[in-house]
């Protein structure tokens, strides 16, 4: 199905696609007995009967994955695992400074199944056939290089600017957002990474951005990781985030966040509102012991301000809402059949301001789309376990400058108005099955799995830009760039990708992960092997120490911007001297893309054949160590290498055509020491540190960096060198302290290397080795407090808490500048704006 503008007669086939395959999930399942789910729900609590905060607790069995189901229990210590089949299953929870307890006889059945309680101690205990267990075989789980967690109640209560999934991305080690708001994990943009939610690929099938939020009451677990050993994992050269939403629930709830609007205030007196993020939750059943639903939905007017301009003309203004709907039928005890339905539009003007942006020089972004998936999940009695999963979306995407006129570029910032328009139409479909085998026993057991995937997306565009100027300080021309009409903008890749993978375990302590992942791209590289390894080992029978170790390769997605790039609109630059007179004839600048071999060059003439992916090689070794129960240290090293990275070069040769070449000869490297420190002082307080060493460096014209989420104005040649995630250290610290009469305070201190940044000339070349100054350090103490409270008088919410939260960003006032005058030939060279002051906001919300 393909649908390219979005008629409202196409949403709604799409609707009923996702509702028909539901359906015949569900008519092809109505012979077993119907089996309802249940939410299996529990309290983790200490010897003295006091509720365990941020204890992990971990799900697997029956028709589960391989991987099962995590959570962190809140702040009475309680944790759920909503829509569970009937089954058996074991349970284990773990916190640090406790001893872990694992349950190993959770007999789910369609009666209503009793709360858990879980009893942590310093010393072994015993309680409702509960089996104590060392920690090794729960931590092997993990693989060679497990990821950053975060749980839903972690996600609530950390102080962040937004409450998007997104904005607790940085507060990860190893994940760096640079001031013009870009993500990078391990160095490497998000572009170059992945975001699945359900398994499903969640970007920006144009560009690869992250630029489809999920409402953050969905998420059950947000995951990072840096590398992995897992060989079902694929198209991405950067990180890989994945996020596991919740499972409708069999019984009626509901929760409301945040829906007290914020005022804006200028001089004592409420001029509107600041911003407006209420959030809404609901789940229950459609038809009882057969259908659950879940629906998230949250609305977004936020009007953010920028430091560096004056107000009224100081603000990004965003508006959208995110619909994201979830439907779980059980058929029987062996067979889970989910669909979802999530729908994103979203308007952000004046996008791209800073101190040196006017609003009038920005540009607008837009987007709208629909994404429907399905996955059923069958088990069969040999145990083994048969995956099938169908996606489809549809993403739209347009930006504007505010007018016509011709933009500016100056030593001391942007004018005129931004100079490019594009509309982009984009659709992809998923479709994969795997199998996961039972497991087999032969010198020791193994999990094996296997699988075939199939992506295929495609997009049609347009892009029309109008004359860009770059002045002198004194106001005259000295370069001007017009562009010719853009060709037919389009680009179709379809990938199959193959893949099989083992969990060894040996042994209780000694576990390996191997496998092997072949892809093919109609655009990309036509034969592509990627293998992965991966162990985990234990000495001694304590599990006090453990020792990881893995190796992997990458192969990307091709970014359908490289598909149809000789199809953009050609620059004709002119060159112009003091007097305002040409320097020589226009220099019309043709677009190809040069394929790069070890037998030499070629200019490909076919926009669409490329023949070439980017790739990474990643290696890592991590040591974690418990000193006591309460003392827990990691140490890892990360080496990342990516190769074959498309980037875009300008180039000028006496004798032929001047050229913008798209090549695939770009490379970036990335080293990571981290160490971590996880603490529990005392029985109420948990607290993390860790600090990262880091150096990030590669080629600055890539791809992503030209085009995305705007088109550069101006182009100049590639150079390799320092990226603008390069933070050579860096410190990061949480924790979380229970106070009494239910407050909680969460505060987040992050301290690191200022952002490198370069010096420029008038025409926007590199003054010295780019990226070779810096800002100052950044150092921000941000804090969250939140107080839990009852409203029993009013009966709507006498079944539910009340919390008001109040979140205060950057407490010391540390001046954080955003930008700076980075032209030498202005009168400002080296001097900082847009400084970050002290920030504040609140909240109010009914939770379950």
């Amino acid at each position: 199905m393909s649908c390219k503008h979005h008629s409202a007669g196409c949403r709604l086939r799409l609707l009923f696609a996702a509702g028909g395959a539901l359906a015949l999930a569900v008519a092809g399942g109505a012979r077993p007995a119907l089996s309802a789910t249940q939410d299996l729900n529990g309290r983790v609590l200490n010897e003295h009967n006091l509720p365990v905060t941020g204890a992990e607790c971990m799900l697997r069995g029956a028709i589960l994955p391989r991987e099962g189901l995590s959570t962190a229990t809140d702040e009475q210590g309680r944790f759920t695992f909503p829509g569970i089949t009937v089954g058996t299953y074991t349970l284990s929870c773990a916190a640090v400074g406790y001893q872990p307890v694992v349950k190993t006889d959770v007999q789910v059945t369609e009666e209503s199944y009793p709360a858990l309680d879980f009893v942590l101690s310093r010393e072994v205990i015993v309680r409702q056939k509960v089996e104590v267990k060392a920690q090794t075989p729960g931590l092997a789980q993990q693989g060679s290089a497990p990821p950053a967690q975060l749980s839903a109640t972690q996600l609530r209560t950390l102080p962040l600017v937004q409450e998007k999934f997104e904005a607790a991305l940085p507060l990860t080690p190893g994940v760096v957002r640079t001031p013009d708001g870009k993500v990078s994990i391990k160095g490497e943009v998000e572009n170059q990474g992945l975001l699945l939610v359900d398994s499903a690929e969640m970007v920006d099938p144009v560009t690869g951005a992250f630029s489809i939020e999920i409402p953050i009451d969905a998420v059950q677990t947000l995951s990072v990781f840096k590398t992995t050993s897992l060989a079902d994992y694929g198209r991405f050269s950067g990180g890989l985030t994945t996020i596991e939403t919740k499972s409708p629930s069999a019984r009626f709830d509901y929760e409301l966040n945040d829906f007290v609007p914020d005022p804006r205030i200028k001089g004592g007196h409420i001029v509107g509102i600041a911003d407006d993020e209420p959030r809404f939750y609901l789940t229950g059943p459609l038809i009882t012991d057969k259908l659950n639903f879940s629906e998230a939905f949250e609305y977004d007017v936020n009007n953010q301000p920028v430091r560096g301009l004056a107000w009224p003309v100081n603000e990004i203004q965003t508006q959208g809402f995110n619909s994201f709907s979830s439907f779980q039928f059980i058929p029987s005890e062996r067979q889970v059949v989910t669909a979802n339905v999530d729908a994103f539009p979203l308007r952000r003007q004046f996008a791209d301001i800073d101190s040196l942006i006017p609003q009038t020089a920005s540009s607008d972004y837009g987007q709208k789309g629909i994404s429907t998936g399905f996955t059923d999940r069958y088990l069969f009695p040999s145990g083994g376990i048969l995956t099938s999963l169908f996606h489809y979306m549809e993403f739209d995407s347009n930006a504007h400058g505010q007018g016509s006129e011709d933009m500016l570029v100056t030593p001391d910032g942007w004018g005129g108005n931004f100079f490019n328009t594009y509309t982009r139409y984009s659709d992809q479909e998923e479709v994969a099955e795997n199998y996961q085998f039972a497991k087999k026993r032969f010198l020791g057991t193994h999990e094996l799995k296997a699988g075939v995937e199939v992506d295929r997306s495609s997009y049609s565009g347009t892009s029309l830009s109008h004359p860009v100027l770059l002045e002198r300080q004194d106001g005259t021309v000295a370069e001007s760039i017009n562009f010719t009409p853009a060709g037919n903008l389009h680009a179709t890749d379809t990938e199959m990708a193959l893949f099989a993978e083992d969990h060894w375990a040996f042994r209780d302590n000694l576990s390996v992960d191997y496998g092997l992942r072949y892809s093919y791209q109609t655009v990309g590289e036509p034969a592509a092997f990627a293998p992965r390894l991966g162990a985990v080992y234990s000495p001694g029978s304590s599990g006090s120490t453990i020792f990881r170790g893995g190796l992997g390769v990458f192969y990307d997605r091709v970014p359908l911007l490289a598909g149809d790039f000789t199809q953009n609109p050609e620059r004709v630059v002119t060159m112009y001297n003091d007097l305002g007179l040409p320097i020589g004839p226009p220099l019309t600048y043709q677009n190809a893309y040069i394929k790069v071999e070890e037998n030499g060059q070629e200019i490909v003439p076919s926009h669409n054949r490329l023949d070439s992916t980017p790739h990474n090689l990643t290696w890592n070794l991590e040591a974690d160590r418990e000193f006591t129960p309460a003392v827990l240290l990691r140490a890892s090293f990360l080496s990342s290498r990516t190769y074959q990275e498309f980037v875009i070069n300008p180039l000028t040769v006496p004798g032929t055509p001047p050229t913008l070449l798209l090549s695939n000869t770009g490379a970036s490297r990335y080293n990571e020491f981290e160490s971590s420190l996880r603490l529990r002082p005392f029985e109420r307080a948990d607290v993390s540190f860790a600090y990262v060493h880091s150096q990030a460096r590669g080629d600055l014209n890539t791809l992503s960096s030209i085009y995305t989420p705007f088109e550069a104005p101006v182009i100049v040649p590639n150079l390799f060198g320092n990226l603008a995630s390069n933070i050579p250290n860096r410190v990061v610290t949480w924790a979380s302290l229970k106070l009494p009469r239910e407050l909680t305070l969460v505060p987040v201190f992050d301290l690191h290397s200022g952002f490198p940044y370069s010096a420029i000339d008038v025409f926007q070349n590199y003054v010295g080795p780019p990226n070779s100054l810096r800002f100052p350090a950044f150092a921000s103490l941000d804090l969250k407090i939140t107080k839990d409270f009852r409203a029993s008088f009013l009966p709507w919410v006498r079944d539910h808490k009340m919390r008001v939260s109040v979140s205060l960003f950057n407490l010391t006032n540390h001046s954080n500048p955003r930008d700076v005058y980075n032209n030498v030939t202005s009168p400002y060279f080296r001097q900082f704006a847009g400084f970050q002051h002290r920030l504040y906001d609140g909240y109010l919300d009914i939770v379950y």
